[in-house]
């Protein structure tokens, strides 16, 4: 109601802007139906999961092994750290030159992109969760005969498991965005190229309208999934307190 109102007042009563340049809710929820009546919405929903799935179990099959190496050798931390810290400030979209570079104009291009979107931001995580199990935990494995990978495997990880959840959750999200920079370049089919043929077409209510989809994927995902694993293991692990 608000959405309408303002469009009203800035487009009919003050002339503020054009019609093309702000859509009414009206006009994206028709942009929504004429998408979806000819599954042209459901195609590049699709499309779009698909490459985020493979590209985000790269990010963790890579991510987690690479956090859990830096922690267990310390020369590998010393070395590796500082570069992975670096790169992980690197804007997803600047992998795409060099993705193109290597893979052309394919899918192996956008799943490259996605994958080291969030390699690093899943590897600094699970270093951290790591480095902050309560010592006491590791102690006391240690005194009863636990080392090497057994004490990784039924202590280390177990306890840091709710902190590499949240990394997960993050690394999630900058998957989530790669998707969608390399879908907008370089994809035939997907949401960002839906987005992208809403602005090769001055149709500013089909650009707000994959929008409005992307977002509502994205809450979808994070409360259904990730809110859910996440509430899970706070609750096994005792760290759900109601105030």
């Amino acid at each position: 109601m608000i959405w309408e109102l303002v469009y009203k007042i800035g487009v009919d009563v003050l002339s503020i802007w054009k019609p093309y340049t702000f859509p009414s809710p009206v006009d994206v929820i028709k942009s929504l139906y004429f998408l979806s009546i000819d599954n042209t919405l459901l195609i590049a929903v699709g499309a779009s999961m698909e490459r985020l799935m493979i590209g985000y179990l790269l990010s963790v099959i890579i991510g987690i092994p690479l956090g859990i190496l830096i922690v267990r050798y310390k020369y590998v931390g010393e070395n590796i750290k500082s570069i992975i810290l670096g790169l992980q400030t690197l804007p997803s979209i600047c992998w795409l030159p060099f993705a193109i570079l290597w893979y052309g104009l394919s899918e192996k291009t956008i799943i490259f992109v996605i994958a080291m979107g969030s390699i690093f931001a899943i590897s600094i995580a699970t270093e951290g969760a790591i480095n902050n199990v309560y010592p006491l935990y590791i102690k006391a494995a240690k005194t009863m005969g636990a080392k090497g990978f057994k004490l990784y495997l039924n202590v280390v990880m177990p306890a840091s498991l709710p902190s590499i959840i949240a990394g997960l959750k993050q690394g999630w999200s900058f998957a989530w965005r790669a998707l969608m920079a390399g879908e907008m370049l370089v994809a035939t089919k997907g949401l960002g190229q839906v987005l992208m043929i809403g602005r090769d077409l001055a149709d500013i209510s089909q650009v707000l309208a994959v929008m409005i989809v992307i977002i509502a994927i994205g809450l979808l995902l994070d409360n259904v999934v990730f809110g859910r694993i996440e509430a899970s293991i706070r609750q096994k692990w005792g760290l759900e307190v109601k105030l």
